[in-house]
């Protein structure tokens, strides 16, 4: 890769000729390919963006002007050209970049972004800021078609008129999110796309009216007839209505026409939206084959595994379990904001396709149409990940909970989900939805539990969170019966029964504390009890109350944040009891009060203490502030 390896600094981009600007793009998506193959990535977005980041970089400068990308999957063209070259092969992992701009990482990305939507208003931010401070650089917001269709967007495009600034967004129109984008809005962009009759129309009158005489003089008198041809040829612009001046389309893979508009959007002084069209996976033949195949790539393995029982992933037994609720139920229908294939519903949707509903990026929405549909009779379930979930914090609360709706909510990736790193963490769920009233929130610790949460949810009156991890799902775990209900809540679980100690987990972490307990018995410790809680909301607080009785200590492990957690309700439940009887010592374990960066999940887990040998220093640690003396674990460090 000769241009790449010679570039010093991303203003040599304002010196290279055509043929030389060509050559670095296909440096640069052989350079992506190889790298993403090897750590994981968002490998599709960056391809399609490569000649709109060369165009970029040679119009604009990212030490003075700010370039904003929305979610960032675009952006690893621009890591690399912006001084991470080097670092790039570090790529979401332990240590090294991120897979999505970061104002820490660079003086170049200007806005921590991961989740869709919010570059349109980041920049009006930034250009209010510019306004106010006297300064002269410009904002540039690069948002994609299926990101735009965001209310939050929306709700930026409504407000850049009154906001009365310069500011350019870029539209990266490959008609495509992570799957094909959906919607009325989609629509409207398609036929803004494929309609050329206006610009065929403008450049024949051009040409006609230069050929004749006194031609410029007559291309000056069609010239008043403007608004009028626009509104016989040119479709409806919703831009244009909203007064946002709109330029396009323009094709996004072509440098030289991307930077001349890119020139001219420098110059005007009022808000103008550029659109481009791109190719997902661009350049790469497998990635534009199958554009949401290759949007997110896994990480190869380095080491040859040897060969086990394959297990199939959380999503997939969650959808299965689903898929035969709606076998039974013709009321279950299922939702999904724009994650059909990473919440693996495409079953789901092809064999009830009347009852699935994929709403693009909108997850507010879809939460309060599943409470309408719940209303209407319906029984929802709605598929969305933990982190995208804080996104609709309030349509839970407000339109479901407070309704008592029969909604029930598959919450994935729960708790540390890996390279993604922290605008993806599942952490936050279980300490905000701890505290709304009519939810029942649980936790499944393998599959036979995530059926029968979900059948749970099916016969309730009221809403439901079962919430589950990234990975392969465990069939069965420590198995001795099936579930047991009362009052249609799931009781908490003694798997192991002990003395002095208690193990408590929940969903992913009951296996941590089988694990825990291996330890603490094969290094001649006193075998503790081992407890799966399974409803975290509401707490079973009698079998909570039989345990802090019998116990001398009491260990809470959960995969989301120590705070305000259920370790701590536990330990509230001690403090009340103490004055009349005897408790145990309660030691919750969780996430500390920090946002987990990228790394392998096993990785984050270290980091943040959540082991089984943690869990084991502990207990250790605890013998020893007693002075119980043998009855403690030996020789474990």
């Amino acid at each position: 890769m000769p241009v790449l390896e010679r570039m010093k600094h991303y203003s040599e981009l304002k010196g290279y000729s055509k043929e030389t600007l060509d050559t670095l793009a296909a440096e640069l998506r052989e350079y992506i390919v190889s790298v993403v193959l090897k750590t994981g990535g968002h490998m599709a977005s960056s391809l399609g963006a490569v000649e709109l980041i060369l165009a970029l970089l040679r119009s604009f400068d990212p030490e003075d002007d700010k370039i904003l990308f929305d979610v960032g999957h675009q952006a690893y063209a621009y890591k690399i050209l912006t001084g991470r070259r080097d670092r790039f092969p570090t790529l979401r992992q332990w240590g090294g970049i991120s897979g999505f701009p970061k104002r820490s990482e660079s003086p170049y990305d200007h806005f921590d972004v991961g989740h869709s939507s919010t570059s349109l208003s980041a920049a009006l931010g930034y250009a209010k800021a510019r306004d106010v401070l006297g300064a002269g650089n410009h904002v540039v917001a690069v948002i994609g078609d299926a990101s735009l269709l965001n209310g939050l967007a929306f709700e930026a495009l409504n407000y850049t008129k009154d906001s009365n600034t310069k500011v350019i967004y870029i539209l990266n129109d490959n008609t495509m999110s992570i799957s094909k984008r959906v919607g009325g809005f989609a629509t409207h962009l398609a036929k803004l796309s494929s309609s050329t009759a206006y610009n065929s129309l403008k450049k024949a009158i051009k040409e006609s009216c230069a050929s004749l005489p006194k031609g410029q003089a007559l291309e000056n008198v069609l010239g008043k007839l403007k608004d009028h041809i626009k509104s016989i040829v040119k479709p409806i612009n919703i831009f244009d209505e909203m007064d946002i001046n709109y330029w396009g389309p323009f094709d996004g893979h072509n440098i030289e026409e991307i930077e001349n508009v890119l020139e001219l959007a420098k110059k005007y002084d009022k808000p103008v939206l550029i659109h481009l069209l791109t190719v997902k996976g661009k350049g790469y033949e497998k990635a534009e084959q199958e554009p949401t195949k290759y949007h997110g790539v896994p990480p190869c393995k380095a080491v040859a595994v040897p060969a086990t029982v394959s297990r199939r992933s959380w999503s997939d037994a969650a959808s299965s379990a689903v898929c035969a609720l709606a076998e039974r139920d013709k009321r279950v229908v299922c939702l999904t904001a724009a994650m059909k294939c990473g919440s693996k519903l495409d079953t789901f949707a092809e064999r009830f396709p009347d009852r699935f509903f994929d709403v693009g990026i909108a997850e507010g929405h879809m939460l309060t149409m599943a409470a309408g549909m719940a209303a209407g009779g319906l029984r929802p379930v709605v598929f969305i990940y933990s982190t995208f979930l804080q996104r609709a914090m309030d349509q839970l609360v407000h339109d479901i909970a407070m309704q008592n709706l029969p909604v029930t909510i598959a919450v994935d990736r729960s708790g540390l989900i890996g390279d993604d790193g922290e605008t993806h963490q599942g952490l936050l769920d279980i300490s905000w939805s701890r505290s709304v009233p009519h939810l029942v929130v649980a936790a499944p610790r393998d599959e036979i539990g995530l059926s029968a949460l979900f059948d749970l949810g099916l016969r309730r009156n009221g809403p439901m969170m079962i919430r589950f991890p990234r990975g392969e799902a465990i069939p069965s775990l420590h198995r001795i019966r099936g579930e047991v209900f009362l009052d249609d809540l799931p009781v908490p679980e003694i798997l192991e029964k002990g003395t002095e100690c208690a193990l408590l987990g929940y969903g992913k972490t009951v296996e941590l504390m089988l694990d825990a307990r291996e330890i603490i018995v094969r290094d001649g410790g006193v075998p503790p009890s081992v407890v799966d809680i399974k409803c975290v909301k509401p707490m079973c607080v009698p079998v909570m109350e039989g345990l802090l009785k019998s116990h001398e200590l009491v260990i809470v492990a959960e995969d989301g944040y120590k705070e305000c957690g259920v370790g701590e309700a536990i330990a509230s439940l001690a403090e009340k009891l103490r004055p009349s009887s005897r408790t145990a010592m309660v030691l919750p374990m969780g996430i500390p009060d920090l946002f987990v960066p990228q790394g392998t999940v096993s990785e984050q887990a270290e980091y943040c203490g959540l082991t089984p040998r943690k869990v084991v220093t502990m207990y250790e640690e605890y013998q020893k502030r007693t002075h119980r003396q043998g009855s403690g674990i030996q020789g474990v460090r």
